[in-house]
């Protein structure tokens, strides 16, 4: 009975004290919305401007290029460090290692054959580039294109990508969701090329980054998840005997 008493003591206690404490029940407080007064607009606004500032994030998800399905998963740094892998849209797989201030590539076969040569290359001249590819890394220089592999090592780039494409206007903000156990806010609009645009941003007063922006239908539908915030990537580039000169092989080439 003594046992009892108690525990009806410390529920009497817990009735009493006021609402927010926690340690005596779950209770049914729900915590502040951190958003409370924003448009859905602002929202967006606050979350882009947040997650440009992160100095690290890793950024994984599918989507479509040029139709074809493309799958990334990369964490990258200020600090021009960077690692990840790739299933290019034709086929095949590639790690990707951003390291002193270069980026490598290491892919597959399957991935070397995909992207061998230029457009109307012959299968001779894809197969040797797979031979001499095979295990090894492809150094990419400097001034690849925006659009090329390297440019997931370059936060800057990321994050303008970034910048250029999360919707700010028209946005409706529905009912919040769970991100890999985080609670977010729900923000959609209209995309200019059609389908639905969504942005799903953690409720968190100080850092509101983007957790998820998924698009569906219109011509590039794909999802994307970013976690790893302002964590450091650490990487090592490759071993020099098992490096190939991308920059070197388009000199003896021209």
């Amino acid at each position: 009975m003594r046992a009892n008493r108690k525990l009806w003591a410390v529920a009497t206690v817990c009735v009493a004290v006021v609402a927010g404490v926690t340690g005596c029940s779950k209770g049914d407080d729900k915590p502040a919305d951190p958003f409370t007064g924003l448009t859905a607009d602002a929202i967006a606004d606050k979350a882009v401007e947040t997650t440009k500032a992160a100095t690290a994030l890793r950024m994984s998800g599918t989507g479509k290029s040029d139709g074809e399905e493309l799958t990334i998963d990369f964490s990258v740094d200020d600090k021009g460090n960077c690692k990840g892998t790739m299933q290019a849209p034709k086929g095949g797989k590639a790690e990707v290692v951003g390291a002193g201030g270069a980026s490598y590539m290491k892919g597959d076969d399957a991935f070397w054959r995909s992207s061998g040569g230029e457009d109307g290359a012959s299968a001779d001249e894809s197969g040797a580039m797979v031979t001499m590819l095979k295990g090894r890394w492809l150094k990419i220089p400097d001034e690849a294109g925006a659009d090329d592999p390297s440019a997931f090592c370059d936060l800057k780039t990321v994050v303008k990508d970034m910048d250029e494409e999360a919707p700010r206007k028209g946005m409706t903000r529905g009912a919040d969701a769970d991100v890999d156990g985080k609670s977010a806010a729900t923000l959609t609009t209209k995309g200019e090329k059609g389908g639905t645009i969504t942005l799903y941003v953690a409720k968190d007063a100080a850092k509101p980054y983007i957790l998820r922006f998924v698009e569906t239908g219109g011509e590039e539908p794909g999802t994307t998840t970013l976690s790893d915030f302002d964590k450091p990537v650490t990487t090592t580039a490759p071993p020099a005997d098992e490096i190939v000169d991308m920059e070197q092989l388009m000199k003896g080439a021209s």
